[in-house]
């Protein structure tokens, strides 16, 4: 492991993000009264929840709950990261009707979904129970470029994401995961599951063309099999959350090359696997702790 001086600073002007959804959108979030712990009045943001179906082709795949803010990038990305859908299909129209709660994706290719929904897998996900299809299927083929990260990045990172205007600030209840480029989170996604958030991220690299080999992911969610899994699916090298681990996602990234770092809050991060590809060039004297304020404030449960 390499190590070199390096101090940080966050006084530049930030870029603005290329996707992230509105806190103030008030299809997102309600305004509902209640008491709180001494009887008095409150009121209090909550997250709004709906049902989305998906259709492949006119066949169809599943109904999801989500707040239903990016459903075409949603339909995309669980398709992809299902493997009901090839990343060389040609996609002839993905069509949303918001008052029916539908959307559906249309293919040039006749797609095998068929017997993908023969197969289900029980998943940890939440919001997201069963996994259609062999979610290890082409998996052992896959191998993701040794891609390096610097502490330096890391640490930025972290910081722009936590200061980032967000549902979950506003109103909980709900996950994160951003795609990043060395210091500089690009896309930003949230949904009242975490595998969803993935997914509508996973479908805006599709519609982008975004190239994955240089990227890194950042999730709020746990870090376990099917999180790994659709990591490689997506072609993403790095994958860093600030929750904690599970034995076969470790297991899984270790075979597949996923530099895996959990436990990520403030200064102290844990890397189980590509930790030798780590980069130490941050001095942690100019590192700020996270702030307690932030992730409390809705009683986040990581």
């Amino acid at each position: 492991m390499r190590r070199g001086p390096g101090a940080l600073t966050f006084r530049r002007m930030e870029p603005p993000l290329l996707v992230q959804p509105d806190p103030t959108d008030p299809r997102l979030t309600r305004r509902v009264s209640g008491l709180d712990q001494t009887g008095a009045r409150v009121e209090a943001s909550v997250t709004v929840e709906r049902p989305l179906t998906l259709y492949l082709n006119g066949q169809e795949i599943v109904t999801m709950m989500t707040i239903l803010d990016r459903p075409e990038e949603l339909a995309l990305g669980y398709l992809l990261n299902q493997g009901m859908l090839r990343r060389d299909d040609a996609v002839q129209g993905v069509e949303y009707d918001e008052d029916l709660g539908v959307v559906v994706v249309r293919t040039e290719r006749r797609t095998d979904y068929e017997e993908k929904l023969k197969k289900k897998t029980l998943t940890s996900g939440c919001a997201q129970g069963t996994a259609f299809g062999d979610l290890l299927e082409d998996f052992a083929a896959r191998r993701l470029p040794p891609a390096e990260l610097r502490t330096s990045w890391l640490y930025r990172l972290l910081h722009r994401i936590n200061t980032l205007p967000t549902l979950y600030l506003e109103a909980g209840a709900i996950h994160g995961c951003a795609l990043c480029e060395q210091d500089r989170p690009l896309v930003y996604m949230e949904d009242v599951g975490r595998h969803n958030a993935v997914d509508k991220i996973a479908g805006w690299m599709f519609r982008a063309g975004c190239e994955p080999g240089d990227k890194i992911f950042y999730t709020t969610g746990r870090l376990t099999s099917e999180m790994v899994i659709k990591t490689v699916r997506m072609g993403i090298p790095i994958l860093v959350s600030r929750s904690g681990f599970t034995a076969w996602g470790v297991e899984l990234a270790r075979e597949a090359g996923v530099m895996l770092i959990g436990r990520c809050k403030g200064r102290r991060f844990t890397a189980l696997s590509g930790e030798e590809r780590i980069v130490f060039d941050a001095d942690l004297a100019y590192v700020e702790e996270e702030s307690a304020k932030h992730w409390r404030k809705n009683g986040r449960d990581d």
